[in-house]
């Protein structure tokens, strides 16, 4: 019987699946209720907001693409 050969194995898709986690928890970190234009919230300017976030999405997205790249062991 021939082996399959994917470009893809286990654990690219378990890297992918930890990256795209990571996004979603960074675009969760920076929702939240916004001003409106009675009342303003200085909470969107909060540190979560506007450094954290960010650098977990980009993390997750770097994460990404390191389980694009990673190459399977053979």
């Amino acid at each position: 019987m021939e082996k399959n050969n994917f470009a893809f194995d286990r654990t690219n898709f378990i890297l992918l699946a930890i990256g795209m986690a990571a996004v979603v928890l960074g675009f969760i970190l920076m929702s939240g209720s916004g001003s409106t234009e009675t009342e303003f919230n200085p909470d969107i300017f909060s540190a979560m907001r506007i450094k954290v976030a960010p650098a977990v999405c980009f993390a997750g997205f770097a994460f990404m693409v390191y389980g694009i790249m990673h190459r399977p062991k053979d």
